[in-house]
């Protein structure tokens, strides 16, 4: 039974809730939420940006980029095991090594951060970059890379196993079960969708999100209720309007793959989210939530995951999404990334190589072939995954003329 989080004034404070044996948080103030820092209704950010400045003042980060930038060409010494600045170099060292992958897997360059420290970023969306009495604070965080993609990051070898085969590594387990969920963070399921149109945001909330949530309910045993509140579409060759408009629900299409290993919530963000979804309505594109606190609370008291889910348009041949299974860094410290909105601050982890981190994908994964992966479990007695980890990569076996993944990604949160 999860407990309660506290109230600063209107502010929900969560409890921060570490899985039993896991060590803590690289995070800003030992991991206390910013929420606890709200300062007349503005969930902390004012302390989040502030925090960012003398993150920014400290120049750490910009100094670990120039060493990176600066060491000779060839390999990058690191704490972890050589790292290797381009995918290209890391996949050279692949094959001049022999490292080789199982049936169905495959070797190649996962992205990696290489900086054990929180960071900062201000989304595009944020009031500080058009007023003019934030505009010192806006060209400081600019000009050191707070909007850039350049970050400590490097490239390292790891090896991708068929998702499909998981029995062969864990017997008796099927990668179609909640069982498989509870234990690694990563199952499959399968949905024939009768969306027509996934580039037609009102057309997926219509008819996908609540074909999903029936999945949901479905799939996992003792599920009460399932809440599909947002999704994203990834097409690198779509020609047609991009353009995001949260205020109309709709994500736009990603030109880009996040490809740098992370998870999208942790400790604090998990319940974060959970609530104000359910009392806020914030950011839900999907069914509008009206729980006061008190039902929220009492609600959240059970058990919750939040679980992401995607699903491919077309057969992925190229650019797949690649999952990391929770046993093999329930140890790792995770390091927070804050996310800082005008109205609240997001957290998102990332984590530091380890060579015997478990991945997992779907080869060719097909059209009515379902990824799941957990991004967030408010069980903490060690019994059950809390998360696993993603990314996206390429694929070096793939032929030239590979099509990049079309695909769909929801988030939701299923409730016991």
């Amino acid at each position: 039974m999860s407990q309660v989080g506290s109230q600063a004034g209107d502010a929900y404070v969560p409890p921060l809730q570490r899985t039993a044996g896991q060590p803590p948080p690289v995070a800003a103030h030992g991991g206390l939420s910013y929420m606890s820092f709200d300062h007349h209704g503005d969930a902390g950010t004012a302390a989040a940006l502030e925090d960012a400045r003398k993150v920014a003042l400290s120049g750490e980060e910009q100094r670990l980029i120039e060493t990176i930038d600066n060491t000779p060409p060839g390999p990058v010494a690191t704490q972890w095991g050589p790292g290797f600045r381009t995918y290209e170099e890391c996949l050279a060292h692949i094959r001049a090594n022999g490292i080789a992958a199982p049936a169905g897997g495959v070797a190649l360059p996962l992205r990696y951060t290489v900086h054990e420290h929180s960071s900062y970023s201000v989304v595009s969306s944020n009031a500080l970059w058009h007023n003019p009495a934030q505009a010192d604070l806006a060209e400081l965080l600019r000009s050191t890379g707070e909007l850039a993609q350049h970050r400590p990051e490097l490239y390292f070898p790891q090896v991708l196993r068929d998702a499909r085969r998981i029995g062969e590594y864990y017997p008796g387990l099927s990668p179609e079960s909640p069982e498989s969920m509870d234990r690694l963070g990563v199952s499959l399921a399968h949905l024939d969708s009768k969306c027509a149109n996934f580039y037609d945001a009102a057309e997926v909330e219509r008819v996908f999100y609540p074909e999903i949530e029936k999945l949901l309910l479905e799939f996992f045993p003792g599920a009460t209720d399932a809440l599909v509140y947002n999704h994203d579409v990834f097409d690198k060759d779509y020609t047609g309007d991009r353009t995001e408009n949260q205020d109309a629900k709709n994500p736009g299409v990603n030109a880009q793959y996040a490809n740098i290993v992370h998870n999208d919530l942790n400790d604090n963000s998990g319940r974060v989210r959970c609530r104000e979804l359910l009392t806020r309505n914030l950011r839900n594109f999907g069914r509008t939530q009206h729980y006061t606190p008190a039902q929220a609370d009492e609600k959240m008291s059970r058990r919750f995951m939040s679980i992401n889910l995607a699903k491919p348009m077309e057969t992925v041949e190229q650019f797949p999404f690649v999952l990391c299974a929770w046993p093999s860094f329930a140890d790792q410290p995770y390091i927070t990334n804050y996310r800082i909105y005008d109205d609240r601050v997001g957290e998102t982890t990332r984590f530091t190589y380890r060579p015997d981190h478990e991945w997992y994908w779907f080869p060719q994964q097909t059209s009515n072939e379902v990824s799941m992966l957990k991004c967030y479990d408010s069980v903490t007695d060690g019994s059950v995954s809390r998360w696993s980890f993603h990314t996206a990569c390429i694929d070096p076996e793939a032929p030239a003329t590979a099509r990049c993944r079309k695909n769909v990604v929801v988030r939701s949160f299923v409730f016991f």
